[in-house]
Order: structure tokens, then sequence, then C-alpha cells
């Protein structure tokens, strides 16, 4: 049994984790297997999330005065908590979403936040569906790099087009004093 200060302690950490989260999703579960629960968090793990099974009383006093206490209706039979501080929802709403769909005997989503915004299981399929924040900075060079290649392309062809120029100058001037002789 832990001891009051043991149990402030994880109240602390579990309070200044909400503060630090930009988004977080709230599941329960039933008859998670040990194997099913490793995978989980190996998912959640690789894209960068923190994630624990919580009492719905320490969730209550760890959300308050944070984004996450609207969502302290949720908060009832076996509680999990999945947050990411590192800007990038999306990647914690495939995870999650992917394993609900995986497993919906054992697995089930509550509710989520997401920049401070309430959202359904809809909600997280949606932003599940939008590319991760690597894929979109990648696409936006690609794009930059396809603008700057286009530019050297044109500026290379002035001097090579008026080399082509002078030297059918050249060839005409060359030709026809060959033809008076």
């Amino acid at each position: 049994m832990k001891t009051r200060a043991q149990k402030q302690i994880d109240l602390e950490a579990l309070t200044q984790q909400f503060q630090e989260a930009t988004a977080g999703m709230f599941v329960g579960f039933t008859n998670l297997t040990v194997a099913k629960d490793q995978e989980l968090r190996k998912q959640l793990r690789e894209a960068g999330v923190r994630y624990s099974v919580v009492k719905n009383t320490l969730v209550r006093k760890a959300s308050a005065g944070t984004p996450f206490e609207q969502a302290a209706e949720h908060f009832k039979g076996v509680t999990a908590v999945a947050l990411s501080s590192n800007n990038d929802p999306v990647g914690l709403s495939k995870a999650i979403s992917k394993f609900s769909k995986d497993n919906p005997d054992v697995f089930t989503f509550k509710t989520g936040i997401v920049e401070g915004k309430l959202v359904a299981l809809r909600d997280i399929d949606e932003i599940a569906s939008l590319p991760s924040k690597e894929e979109l900075i990648s696409k936006i060079m690609f794009l930059i790099n396809c603008q700057a290649q286009r530019l050297v392309t044109v500026l290379s062809a002035v001097p090579r087009n008026l080399a082509i120029v002078v030297k059918q100058i050249g060839d005409q001037k060359g030709g026809g004093e060959e033809a008076a002789s």
C-alpha cells in the first residue's frame, strides 16, 4: 500500500505530465492480455507517447486546472492515459486508432483532448488519417526544392540559349562566306 507521501508524488508527477501534454487519450480495457498490453505500449512508445494505467481519483485530481479537466466525466472503470507532449497528435491518434480497430473486444476509447478540445473516436480516426509532422515537413521541403530546381533550370536556359543563337549566327556568317568564294 502506498503512503500518503508516495501518492502525493504520483499526483504531482501526473499533474506535471498533464501540464506539458498537448494531446491525450483516455482509454479503457477489459480482459487485456499481457501480450496485447505490451504491443500497445510498444506502439505508443514508438509514437513518443507516455502511457500508464491510473486510478480515476488520481486522474481527476491531476487534471484539475488543465485542459484535460473537461474529460473528467469519462474517468470511470479502468482508465489508462496516453499523453503526447511532442506537439504531434497524429502519432498518438494513429496508434490509438489502430489498436482500437485491431482489438475492439478488449479495448475501448473513452475520450481524448487534442489542442485543448474534447474529441471523440471519429475525430481521432480523422486525425489519424492525416500525414505525420515529418511527412508534412518532407512534402514542404520537396515543394520548396522543386521550385528552386525550376528556377535554376530557367536561369541556366538564358545563357545556353544565347550561346546557341551566337553559334547559329556564326554558322550563318561562316556559311555565307564559303558560298561567296
